[in-house]
Formats: C-alpha cells, structure tokens, sequence
C-alpha cells in the first residue's frame, strides 16, 4: 500500500471517529433527557428489556464485519456508559448533594453550631427511666462541658415484650431536666404523627437506623424546622442513606445531620460493624454535618475511645455515646452504656471535653 492510499484511509478513519464521537454526544444527551423524564415518573433508570430490545435489533441488522458478540459488547458499553451519566445527573441534582451546594452547611442547636470545625459530644441514657436518672445524668454532663444530651423516650425494639419508652412523658421530663442544667436535648421520634408535638419538648428529632426508610416519617420531620438527626439504616448503603434525608431537605428542612451507627455484617466481635469510610465519603458526596454513634456501632465500652478518635481523625463532626449512673439496672443496652467514671476516662481519652 502507497504512503498516499494509507494517509487517505487514515483521513477517513479520523473524519469517522469525530462523526462518531457527535453520534455519542447526541445519543448522550437523549440519553440525559431520558433519564430527567424517569426522574420525574420515579421509574428505575435502569431498564434490562428496553437494552435487550434494542441489542438483539442491532444484531439483527448487522452486516458485518464485526461479529454479532462484538455488536453487543461495544454497545453494552455505551449503554452502561449513557446510564453511569444519568445516575451522575441524578446525584449532582439531589439538595444534599456536595455537587449541589459547596459549602459545608451549620445545623445551629440552639447556640451551639454543628459542622462549624468544632466537634460535638452528644451524650446520654439510652432510655429516658425517671426523672431521677435522667437529672443526675445531666448533672455529670454539665460539669463536664458538654451541651447536648440524648435520652430516648420512644425506644423500637427487636422485640415486643422489651422495654419501649415512656412516651411523651419521657420528653417532658427531658425538658424539665434540660431547661433546669441549660442543656440541648436530642431523641427519637417514630410516629409521623408525633413529630409536632416533639417539637415543644425537644431541640433536636432524632430518626433511629430502623426507621431510617420510614418515608412518612421523613416527610413529617421535613415540614417542621426543628434539627434532625438521621441515623444510618442498619443495612442501608451510603446512596439510600443520603436519599433518606433527601426526603427530609427537599420538603424544606434544611438542619440535618447524619450520623453513622454501625452496620450489620457476619463479624460478632462487635455489636455491629463500625464503617468508618463512611465519615469521609458521606463528607464527599454530601454537605451535611456528619456524626458517628460509637456506643451503637460498637457496644463494647473497652473500645469506645479509640473508636471515636478514628472517627475524630475521619473527619466526623460529631461523636455520640451512651451514659446512665448505673447501667446494670439499665432497662435497654445495659451492657453498653458507660457509668459516670468510664464516661470521665472517655472524654480524657479522646479529648472532648470544654
């Protein structure tokens, strides 16, 4: 072949690949469009006999020279291609998108500023039990410089005959207490229906890992202004995480925080599996302050400290731990929640105190 006949194929070749590359582009688009029309009627992009179809109508039209195989390889790449950018579409429209808004966004307790570069301890009893019980936790937590207490007072629980919380008497005894030492108060809301009235008794909704994808209740906690703090579903991915409090910013409530409470995998050395990569990736993908529940995600108080400094070094913002005066009469997570002097020798350990 004449170095004239190979410059002239080349020519053509080149003249080809940019008609293919606006071929590409054009079928990129369509493709966006699509996947905006899906969004809209919340279909799944994702359509495995649409492909099917219009692979096998490919096929069936080709002449050659590529083989039938090649055909469908080389346009499975291009629809995975075309559905990877509708799924990148999608994350860059979400409110809690970090490709939506830049900036790291406050939540303000009160006057106490989360996401701000400062981090929190929330702390407190794993179930609001007595006035008494929740008075003297409180007490210890002033003394020691920290501003948020928790203290659940509607408790789901794996089974129906253990303990379940006292109710809307338990978050007026939260207030009482809170109002009485100038504490925030942080605890779980599980009716979409109680969600107002939690509202005059607590600074901050707290959404627990079981009702994560509890859709109502998303919905309630967005039409009030009161914080919220979501908790990672127990089995949730990071993706279905972040549409949880998708639900709760796009109906207007902007003050949400995530929290990581530890997922379930087959490892029993823990009480659950402590997935610390999702601090920074949450903190990637997302603009929401992000926290991590150590004494869910770990329920071994041996390991606590560490645990939160690796949190701490991730990026967190915030760390969460259970505190009661005597945990051995405790009427849920007993075996978990720190006594006053294991709760002094944290705050030594990972350096949270005020």
């Amino acid at each position: 072949m004449s170095h004239g006949k190979m410059e002239e194929l080349r020519g053509r070749l080149d003249s080809v690949n940019l008609q293919l590359l606006e071929l590409l582009s054009e079928r990129a688009r369509i493709a966006q469009e699509i996947g905006q029309e899906k969004e809209k009627q919340g279909v799944p992009k994702y359509d495995p006999v649409r492909e099917k179809k219009m692979l096998d109508e490919l096929v069936a039209l080709n002449k050659g020279p590529f083989d039938n195989e090649t055909i469908r390889h080389l346009f499975k790449q291009v629809f995975q291609a075309s559905l990877k950018l509708q799924q990148t579409d999608h994350v860059k429209h979400l409110l809690v998108s970090r490709k939506r808004h830049k900036e790291d966004t406050v939540v303000s307790v009160g006057d106490i500023a989360v996401g701000g570069g400062k981090p929190i301890l929330v702390a407190g009893p794993c179930s609001v039990e007595s006035y008494e019980q929740v008075r003297k936790t409180a007490a210890v937590l002033k003394a020691s410089g920290i501003s948020v207490m928790r203290g659940g007072a509607f408790k789901p629980r794996t089974s129906p005959y253990d303990f379940q919380g006292l109710g809307v008497e338990g978050l007026k005894i939260l207030k009482e207490v809170a109002s009485e030492f100038g504490l925030k108060t942080i605890s779980e809301i599980v009716d979409p229906a109680h969600v107002e009235l939690a509202c005059e008794y607590i600074d901050v909704i707290q959404i627990g890992a079981r009702n994560m994808q509890n859709f109502e209740l998303l919905k309630a906690a967005g039409d009030v202004r009161t914080p919220v703090l979501l908790k990672r579903g127990l089995a949730a991915t990071i993706d279905e995480f972040l549409h949880s409090a998708e639900y709760i910013v796009s109906r207007g409530n902007t003050q949400v925080m995530l929290i990581e409470r530890g997922i379930r995998t087959y490892e029993r050395a823990t009480r659950n599996t402590l997935d610390i990569s999702a601090v920074p990736i949450l903190k990637l993908e997302s603009h929401l302050p992000v926290l991590v529940d150590v004494t869910h995600s770990t329920g071994r108080k041996d390991i606590m400290g560490p645990c939160a400094r690796a949190a701490l070094a991730a990026g967190a913002d915030g760390v969460m731990v259970e505190v009661h005066p005597d945990p051995a009469t405790a009427l849920s997570d007993a075996a978990q929640q720190m006594n006053f002097d294991e709760f002094r020798r944290f705050l030594e350990e990972v350096g949270l105190q005020a």
